[in-house]
């Protein structure tokens, strides 16, 4: 395990030592606890910002599904009539 020194703004210092007090927890354990969750959620936001770029790469393609099909599939939900997925 490495060793990085931060330094805190005293907003950030305060609510951290009643936490880690609260919780029983050192102050380490929750700043890397919580740069794990940044770090996890930065993830979802690259992936979810790729998946944006090939869907909009795939729609000036031409590759799309009208609203109609689309409307229709998902209206077709509950019944005893349920339709395909709309291919593009």
């Amino acid at each position: 395990m490495s060793i990085t020194s931060v330094r805190l703004s005293a907003e950030v210092e305060q609510p951290l030592d009643y936490l880690a007090k609260k919780l029983d927890r050192s102050k380490s354990y929750l700043i890397n606890q919580a740069v794990k969750e940044f770090i996890a959620r930065q993830s979802v936001e690259e992936s979810r910002w790729e998946q944006t770029l090939e869907a909009i790469e795939s729609v000036n393609r031409g590759e799309s599904v009208a609203e109609d099909d689309v409307n229709a599939w998902l209206n077709s939900w509950g019944t005893d009539d349920v339709k395909a997925t709309p291919k593009a």
